[in-house]
Protein backbone atom coordinates (compact mmCIF):
# COMPACT_ATOMS: atom_id res chain seq x y z
CA UNK A 1 0.00 0.00 0.00
CA UNK A 2 1.51 3.52 -0.90
CA UNK A 3 0.65 4.57 2.80
CA UNK A 4 3.00 2.03 4.34
CA UNK A 5 6.13 3.12 2.02
CA UNK A 6 8.53 4.97 4.05
CA UNK A 7 8.98 9.07 2.97
CA UNK A 8 11.91 9.74 0.81
CA UNK A 9 15.35 10.77 3.21
CA UNK A 10 16.03 14.38 3.98
CA UNK A 11 18.10 16.04 0.97
CA UNK A 12 16.70 14.12 -2.16
CA UNK A 13 14.96 16.85 -4.08
CA UNK A 14 18.06 19.27 -3.52
CA UNK A 15 20.56 16.32 -4.89
CA UNK A 16 18.35 15.83 -7.83
CA UNK A 17 17.91 19.43 -9.04
CA UNK A 18 21.97 20.00 -8.17
CA UNK A 19 22.10 16.94 -10.98
CA UNK A 20 19.55 18.33 -13.27
CA UNK A 21 21.22 21.53 -13.00
CA UNK A 22 24.33 20.06 -13.86
CA UNK A 23 23.97 17.67 -16.54
CA UNK A 24 21.65 21.18 -18.41
CA UNK A 25 24.75 23.11 -18.60
CA UNK A 26 25.24 21.51 -22.14
CA UNK A 27 21.69 22.26 -22.96
CA UNK A 28 22.56 25.93 -23.76
CA UNK A 29 26.65 25.81 -24.59
CA UNK A 30 25.94 25.54 -28.16
CA UNK A 31 23.30 29.08 -27.81
CA UNK A 32 26.26 30.72 -26.11
CA UNK A 33 28.94 29.91 -28.74
CA UNK A 34 26.82 30.25 -31.87
CA UNK A 35 27.65 33.52 -32.85
CA UNK A 36 31.69 32.43 -33.13
CA UNK A 37 30.90 29.17 -34.61
CA UNK A 38 28.64 31.16 -37.28
CA UNK A 39 32.02 33.47 -37.40
CA UNK A 40 34.71 30.62 -37.43
CA UNK A 41 32.91 28.35 -39.89
CA UNK A 42 31.15 31.02 -42.13
CA UNK A 43 27.72 29.25 -41.55
CA UNK A 44 24.82 30.69 -42.68
CA UNK A 45 21.81 31.67 -39.97
CA UNK A 46 19.78 28.20 -41.46
CA UNK A 47 22.41 26.01 -40.68
CA UNK A 48 23.22 27.24 -37.42
CA UNK A 49 19.80 26.95 -36.33
CA UNK A 50 19.97 23.29 -37.97
CA UNK A 51 22.77 22.51 -35.50
CA UNK A 52 20.04 23.50 -32.22
CA UNK A 53 17.20 21.56 -34.50
CA UNK A 54 19.41 18.62 -34.58
CA UNK A 55 19.96 18.75 -30.54
CA UNK A 56 16.03 18.86 -30.16
CA UNK A 57 15.46 15.96 -32.90
CA UNK A 58 18.07 13.39 -30.82
CA UNK A 59 16.29 15.02 -27.42
CA UNK A 60 12.97 14.03 -28.52
CA UNK A 61 14.06 10.60 -29.61
CA UNK A 62 15.84 10.31 -26.25
CA UNK A 63 12.60 11.60 -24.04
CA UNK A 64 10.37 8.91 -26.01
CA UNK A 65 12.85 6.22 -25.48
CA UNK A 66 13.62 6.83 -21.83
CA UNK A 67 10.41 7.48 -20.99
CA UNK A 68 9.03 3.68 -22.55
CA UNK A 69 12.55 2.62 -20.43
CA UNK A 70 11.49 3.76 -17.27
CA UNK A 71 8.00 2.09 -17.34
CA UNK A 72 9.83 -1.26 -18.07
CA UNK A 73 12.84 -1.25 -15.89
CA UNK A 74 12.32 1.85 -13.62
CA UNK A 75 13.36 5.31 -13.47
CA UNK A 76 15.72 4.94 -10.87
CA UNK A 77 18.05 2.44 -13.23
CA UNK A 78 17.32 4.74 -16.59
CA UNK A 79 18.14 7.72 -14.44
CA UNK A 80 21.05 6.38 -13.26
CA UNK A 81 22.53 5.05 -16.22
CA UNK A 82 21.24 7.27 -19.11
CA UNK A 83 22.93 10.09 -17.37
CA UNK A 84 26.60 8.71 -17.40
CA UNK A 85 26.00 7.79 -21.08
CA UNK A 86 24.97 11.67 -21.82
CA UNK A 87 27.95 12.89 -19.98
CA UNK A 88 30.01 10.76 -22.48
CA UNK A 89 28.29 12.39 -25.34
CA UNK A 90 28.26 15.28 -24.43
CA UNK A 91 32.32 15.42 -23.99
CA UNK A 92 32.68 14.20 -27.33
CA UNK A 93 30.58 16.98 -28.91
CA UNK A 94 32.75 19.42 -26.76
CA UNK A 95 36.39 18.08 -28.26
CA UNK A 96 35.56 16.67 -31.68
CA UNK A 97 32.82 19.61 -32.93
CA UNK A 98 35.20 21.29 -35.96
CA UNK A 99 32.43 21.85 -38.93
CA UNK A 100 28.84 22.72 -39.23
CA UNK A 101 28.05 19.05 -39.90
CA UNK A 102 30.29 17.46 -37.35
CA UNK A 103 28.44 19.50 -34.94
CA UNK A 104 25.39 18.52 -36.23
CA UNK A 105 25.58 15.11 -35.98
CA UNK A 106 27.61 15.69 -32.50
CA UNK A 107 24.87 17.70 -30.88
CA UNK A 108 22.33 15.64 -32.49
CA UNK A 109 24.11 12.72 -30.28
CA UNK A 110 24.18 14.69 -27.38
CA UNK A 111 20.85 15.50 -27.72
CA UNK A 112 19.93 12.14 -28.53
CA UNK A 113 21.57 10.51 -24.85
CA UNK A 114 20.40 13.53 -22.42
CA UNK A 115 16.87 12.50 -21.70
CA UNK A 116 17.81 10.75 -18.75
CA UNK A 117 18.18 13.37 -16.97
CA UNK A 118 14.94 14.61 -17.51
CA UNK A 119 11.87 12.34 -18.24
CA UNK A 120 12.51 9.64 -15.48
CA UNK A 121 13.11 12.15 -13.15
CA UNK A 122 9.76 13.65 -13.66
CA UNK A 123 8.98 10.27 -12.91
CA UNK A 124 10.51 10.07 -9.89
CA UNK A 125 9.09 13.87 -8.72
CA UNK A 126 5.73 12.45 -8.92
CA UNK A 127 6.63 9.27 -6.78
CA UNK A 128 8.27 10.98 -4.00
CA UNK A 129 6.05 13.89 -4.16
CA UNK A 130 2.15 14.70 -2.87
CA UNK A 131 -0.36 15.59 -5.51
CA UNK A 132 -0.10 19.04 -2.84
CA UNK A 133 3.04 20.28 -3.60
CA UNK A 134 4.21 18.29 -6.87
CA UNK A 135 3.87 21.79 -8.42
CA UNK A 136 6.35 23.47 -6.73
CA UNK A 137 8.35 20.21 -6.55
CA UNK A 138 8.08 20.19 -10.25
CA UNK A 139 8.93 24.03 -10.58
CA UNK A 140 12.05 23.60 -8.65
CA UNK A 141 12.91 20.89 -10.34
CA UNK A 142 12.80 22.76 -13.87
CA UNK A 143 14.19 25.88 -12.12
CA UNK A 144 17.48 24.24 -11.46
CA UNK A 145 17.52 23.23 -15.40
CA UNK A 146 16.78 26.98 -15.94
CA UNK A 147 19.98 27.91 -13.54
CA UNK A 148 21.92 25.29 -15.42
CA UNK A 149 21.38 26.90 -18.39
CA UNK A 150 22.04 30.34 -17.42
CA UNK A 151 25.05 28.91 -15.78
CA UNK A 152 26.36 27.32 -19.11
CA UNK A 153 25.63 31.11 -21.11
CA UNK A 154 28.02 32.88 -18.23
CA UNK A 155 30.71 30.57 -18.66
CA UNK A 156 30.56 31.13 -22.56
CA UNK A 157 30.69 34.18 -22.10
CA UNK A 158 33.69 34.56 -19.69
CA UNK A 159 36.05 32.20 -22.06
CA UNK A 160 34.50 33.82 -25.08
CA UNK A 161 35.90 37.30 -23.85
CA UNK A 162 39.28 35.63 -22.05
CA UNK A 163 40.26 32.61 -24.18
CA UNK A 164 38.77 30.98 -26.78
CA UNK A 165 34.82 30.02 -26.89
CA UNK A 166 35.63 26.35 -26.83
CA UNK A 167 37.11 26.11 -23.70
CA UNK A 168 33.80 27.03 -22.31
CA UNK A 169 32.13 23.50 -24.17
CA UNK A 170 34.73 21.74 -22.12
CA UNK A 171 33.85 23.20 -18.97
CA UNK A 172 30.07 22.53 -19.93
CA UNK A 173 30.53 18.96 -20.96
CA UNK A 174 32.71 18.27 -17.53
CA UNK A 175 29.53 19.59 -15.54
CA UNK A 176 27.57 17.07 -17.50
CA UNK A 177 30.11 14.42 -15.43
CA UNK A 178 29.57 15.94 -12.12
CA UNK A 179 25.79 15.83 -12.40
CA UNK A 180 25.87 12.05 -13.39
CA UNK A 181 27.90 11.57 -10.21
CA UNK A 182 25.41 12.85 -8.41
CA UNK A 183 22.62 10.75 -9.54
CA UNK A 184 23.56 8.14 -6.99
CA UNK A 185 23.34 9.62 -3.56
CA UNK A 186 20.01 11.44 -4.84
CA UNK A 187 18.41 8.22 -5.68
CA UNK A 188 19.18 6.46 -2.01
CA UNK A 189 17.66 9.12 -0.60
CA UNK A 190 14.25 8.27 -2.94
CA UNK A 191 11.44 6.09 -2.06
CA UNK A 192 12.38 2.61 -3.60
CA UNK A 193 10.92 1.52 -6.91
CA UNK A 194 7.15 1.26 -7.07
CA UNK A 195 5.97 -2.09 -6.35
CA UNK A 196 3.71 -3.66 -9.33
CA UNK A 197 0.07 -2.44 -8.85
CA UNK A 198 -1.07 -6.07 -10.19
CA UNK A 199 -0.84 -9.02 -11.96
CA UNK A 200 -1.68 -7.71 -14.72
CA UNK A 201 -0.33 -4.38 -15.09
CA UNK A 202 3.46 -5.12 -15.78
CA UNK A 203 2.76 -7.07 -19.16
CA UNK A 204 0.16 -4.70 -19.86
CA UNK A 205 2.50 -3.96 -22.80
CA UNK A 206 3.92 -0.74 -24.66
CA UNK A 207 1.58 -0.53 -27.50
CA UNK A 208 -1.40 -1.12 -25.52
CA UNK A 209 -0.42 1.92 -23.08
CA UNK A 210 0.26 4.44 -25.65
CA UNK A 211 -2.90 3.61 -27.71
CA UNK A 212 -4.53 4.13 -23.92
CA UNK A 213 -2.13 7.47 -24.07
CA UNK A 214 -3.64 8.50 -27.35
CA UNK A 215 -7.15 8.09 -26.41
CA UNK A 216 -7.00 9.83 -23.40
CA UNK A 217 -8.52 12.94 -24.66
CA UNK A 218 -7.31 15.18 -21.42
CA UNK A 219 -3.79 14.57 -21.59
CA UNK A 220 -3.67 14.58 -25.26
CA UNK A 221 -5.00 18.43 -25.25
CA UNK A 222 -2.31 18.96 -22.32
CA UNK A 223 0.35 17.64 -25.31
CA UNK A 224 -0.70 19.43 -27.82
CA UNK A 225 -0.34 23.07 -25.56
CA UNK A 226 3.21 21.63 -24.79
CA UNK A 227 3.83 21.21 -28.19
CA UNK A 228 2.71 24.88 -29.09
CA UNK A 229 4.93 25.83 -25.87
CA UNK A 230 8.13 24.21 -27.42
CA UNK A 231 8.04 25.65 -30.13
CA UNK A 232 8.30 29.50 -29.01
CA UNK A 233 10.77 28.40 -25.89
CA UNK A 234 13.09 26.25 -27.92
CA UNK A 235 13.48 29.04 -30.29
CA UNK A 236 13.88 31.55 -27.72
CA UNK A 237 16.66 30.03 -25.86
CA UNK A 238 18.57 28.90 -29.32
CA UNK A 239 18.65 32.28 -30.73
CA UNK A 240 18.42 34.93 -27.83
CA UNK A 241 22.20 35.08 -27.19
CA UNK A 242 22.99 35.62 -31.03
CA UNK A 243 20.37 38.57 -30.99
CA UNK A 244 21.57 40.07 -28.19
CA UNK A 245 25.18 39.84 -29.09
CA UNK A 246 23.83 41.40 -32.82
CA UNK A 247 22.01 44.30 -31.17
CA UNK A 248 25.69 44.89 -29.07
CA UNK A 249 27.25 45.46 -32.13
CA UNK A 250 30.75 44.15 -33.58
CA UNK A 251 33.12 44.36 -30.43
CA UNK A 252 34.41 41.28 -28.52
CA UNK A 253 33.54 43.08 -24.99
CA UNK A 254 30.32 43.49 -26.16
CA UNK A 255 29.70 40.55 -27.75
CA UNK A 256 30.54 38.73 -24.22
CA UNK A 257 28.26 40.93 -22.88
CA UNK A 258 25.59 40.04 -25.08
CA UNK A 259 25.87 36.30 -23.83
CA UNK A 260 26.26 37.54 -20.51
CA UNK A 261 22.70 39.23 -20.05
CA UNK A 262 21.43 36.25 -22.17
CA UNK A 263 22.62 33.94 -19.35
CA UNK A 264 20.96 36.57 -16.73
CA UNK A 265 17.69 36.01 -18.51
CA UNK A 266 17.83 32.58 -18.18
CA UNK A 267 18.34 33.28 -14.22
CA UNK A 268 14.32 34.80 -14.41
CA UNK A 269 13.47 31.96 -15.91
CA UNK A 270 14.58 30.21 -12.64
CA UNK A 271 11.96 32.17 -10.92
CA UNK A 272 9.44 31.59 -13.73
CA UNK A 273 9.38 27.85 -13.22
CA UNK A 274 9.34 28.04 -9.17
CA UNK A 275 6.38 30.32 -9.36
CA UNK A 276 4.75 28.85 -11.85
CA UNK A 277 4.37 25.22 -10.33
CA UNK A 278 3.69 26.14 -6.91
CA UNK A 279 1.00 29.40 -8.89
CA UNK A 280 -0.34 26.06 -9.83
CA UNK A 281 -0.99 24.05 -6.81
CA UNK A 282 -3.44 27.18 -5.53
CA UNK A 283 -5.05 28.26 -8.48
CA UNK A 284 -5.16 25.41 -10.83
CA UNK A 285 -3.14 24.34 -13.71
CA UNK A 286 -4.97 25.52 -16.78
CA UNK A 287 -5.14 28.88 -15.16
CA UNK A 288 -1.67 29.79 -15.17
CA UNK A 289 -0.70 28.10 -18.60
CA UNK A 290 -3.02 30.49 -19.64
CA UNK A 291 -1.82 33.19 -18.18
CA UNK A 292 1.49 32.68 -19.15
CA UNK A 293 0.91 31.68 -22.69
CA UNK A 294 -0.90 35.03 -23.66
CA UNK A 295 1.61 36.79 -21.72
CA UNK A 296 4.83 34.97 -24.05
CA UNK A 297 3.01 35.31 -27.23
CA UNK A 298 2.86 38.83 -26.78
CA UNK A 299 6.16 39.03 -26.39
CA UNK A 300 7.00 37.15 -29.34
CA UNK A 301 5.56 39.51 -31.54
CA UNK A 302 6.76 42.16 -29.78
CA UNK A 303 10.53 41.48 -29.01
CA UNK A 304 12.10 41.67 -32.82
CA UNK A 305 10.89 45.89 -33.03
CA UNK A 306 12.86 46.39 -29.60
CA UNK A 307 16.17 45.60 -32.12
CA UNK A 308 17.65 48.88 -31.48
CA UNK A 309 16.92 49.15 -28.16
CA UNK A 310 19.64 50.43 -25.60
CA UNK A 311 21.26 46.89 -24.74
CA UNK A 312 20.56 47.07 -20.87
CA UNK A 313 16.34 47.98 -21.73
CA UNK A 314 16.63 44.97 -24.91
CA UNK A 315 18.47 42.66 -21.93
CA UNK A 316 15.65 43.29 -19.60
CA UNK A 317 12.91 42.57 -21.56
CA UNK A 318 14.48 39.46 -22.81
CA UNK A 319 14.49 38.05 -18.72
CA UNK A 320 10.82 39.03 -18.68
CA UNK A 321 10.81 37.21 -22.02
CA UNK A 322 12.40 33.86 -20.62
CA UNK A 323 10.12 34.19 -17.34
CA UNK A 324 6.99 34.44 -19.21
CA UNK A 325 8.33 31.68 -21.62
CA UNK A 326 8.94 29.11 -18.90
CA UNK A 327 6.83 30.17 -16.36
CA UNK A 328 4.13 27.15 -17.31
CA UNK A 329 6.81 24.71 -18.11
CA UNK A 330 6.45 22.76 -14.96
CA UNK A 331 2.55 23.23 -15.17
CA UNK A 332 2.48 20.95 -18.49
CA UNK A 333 4.56 18.23 -16.38
CA UNK A 334 2.59 18.34 -13.77
CA UNK A 335 -0.93 18.51 -15.01
CA UNK A 336 0.04 15.57 -16.90
CA UNK A 337 0.32 13.46 -13.99
CA UNK A 338 -2.42 14.57 -12.64
CA UNK A 339 -4.44 13.20 -15.48
CA UNK A 340 -2.39 9.98 -16.11
CA UNK A 341 -2.58 6.44 -14.63
CA UNK A 342 1.11 6.14 -12.69
CA UNK A 343 1.66 2.90 -14.24
CA UNK A 344 1.81 4.70 -18.15
CA UNK A 345 3.26 7.90 -16.81
CA UNK A 346 6.37 7.13 -18.43
CA UNK A 347 4.53 6.62 -21.59
CA UNK A 348 2.36 9.59 -21.63
CA UNK A 349 5.99 11.51 -20.84
CA UNK A 350 7.06 9.78 -23.99
CA UNK A 351 4.21 11.10 -26.50
CA UNK A 352 4.12 14.37 -25.22
CA UNK A 353 8.18 14.72 -25.63
CA UNK A 354 7.96 13.39 -29.46
CA UNK A 355 5.01 16.21 -29.92
CA UNK A 356 7.00 18.92 -28.14
CA UNK A 357 10.17 18.45 -28.95
CA UNK A 358 9.22 17.97 -32.13
CA UNK A 359 7.90 21.12 -32.62
CA UNK A 360 11.19 22.46 -30.69
CA UNK A 361 13.26 21.33 -33.19
CA UNK A 362 11.68 22.98 -35.89
CA UNK A 363 11.52 25.94 -34.51
CA UNK A 364 14.85 27.20 -34.50
CA UNK A 365 15.36 26.49 -37.89
CA UNK A 366 12.49 28.13 -39.17
CA UNK A 367 13.66 31.21 -37.29
CA UNK A 368 17.02 31.00 -38.57
CA UNK A 369 15.34 30.64 -42.64
CA UNK A 370 13.24 33.55 -41.31
CA UNK A 371 15.99 35.77 -40.48
CA UNK A 372 17.96 34.75 -43.65
CA UNK A 373 14.91 35.75 -45.71
CA UNK A 374 14.44 39.09 -44.00
CA UNK A 375 18.01 39.66 -43.55
CA UNK A 376 18.43 39.36 -47.71
CA UNK A 377 15.46 41.08 -48.63
CA UNK A 378 15.63 44.41 -45.76
CA UNK A 379 19.43 44.41 -45.27
CA UNK A 380 21.56 43.02 -42.69
CA UNK A 381 21.38 45.53 -40.32
CA UNK A 382 17.19 46.44 -40.54
CA UNK A 383 15.26 46.07 -37.82
CA UNK A 384 12.64 43.68 -40.06
CA UNK A 385 14.68 41.14 -40.45
CA UNK A 386 14.88 40.13 -36.73
CA UNK A 387 10.71 40.93 -36.78
CA UNK A 388 10.03 38.30 -39.17
CA UNK A 389 12.27 35.79 -37.20
CA UNK A 390 10.69 36.39 -33.58
CA UNK A 391 7.23 36.53 -35.41
CA UNK A 392 8.18 33.29 -36.73
CA UNK A 393 8.17 32.16 -32.67
CA UNK A 394 4.50 33.74 -32.34
CA UNK A 395 2.91 32.48 -34.84
CA UNK A 396 3.76 28.88 -34.55
CA UNK A 397 2.60 28.95 -30.98
CA UNK A 398 -1.07 30.83 -31.69
CA UNK A 399 -2.86 27.67 -31.03
CA UNK A 400 -1.31 27.14 -27.50
CA UNK A 401 -4.43 28.78 -25.98
CA UNK A 402 -6.94 27.04 -27.30
CA UNK A 403 -5.54 23.61 -26.44
CA UNK A 404 -4.67 24.76 -22.93
CA UNK A 405 -9.54 25.66 -22.89
CA UNK A 406 -10.04 22.26 -24.35
CA UNK A 407 -7.66 20.58 -21.88
CA UNK A 408 -9.53 22.62 -18.75
CA UNK A 409 -12.86 21.60 -20.38
CA UNK A 410 -11.75 17.89 -20.95
CA UNK A 411 -10.40 17.86 -17.36
CA UNK A 412 -13.15 19.10 -15.51
CA UNK A 413 -15.87 16.62 -17.75
CA UNK A 414 -13.70 13.45 -16.82
CA UNK A 415 -13.43 14.20 -13.43
CA UNK A 416 -17.35 14.48 -13.12
CA UNK A 417 -18.91 11.26 -11.67
CA UNK A 418 -20.90 9.71 -13.96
Amino acid sequence: MRCAEPAPARGWLALLCASRLLQAMIVTAYSGVLPFMMADWHMTAAQAGSIQSAWHVGYMSSLFTVGLLADRFGPHRVFFIGSAISAVAAAAFAVFAHDHLSAMLLYGLAGLCAGASYTPGLQLLARNTEPAVRGRAMGLFLGAASLGYAMSLGVVAAFSHLQHWRLGLWVAAGCTFAGALLTGPALRRMRPPAPSAGAGTPHEGTWHALRETVRDRPAMAGNWAYAFHCWELMALWAWLPAYLVASAGGAVLWQGAGIALAALAHLASVFGSIAGGAASDRFGRARIMMAATLASLCMSFTFGWMWTWPLWLLAAMAAIYNLLAIADSSVYSTALADVVAPHRLGVAYSVRSVMGFGAGALSPWVFGLALDWGQSRFGFGSTYGWVAAWSSVGLGALLGPWMIVRFAKLRKAHAQPG
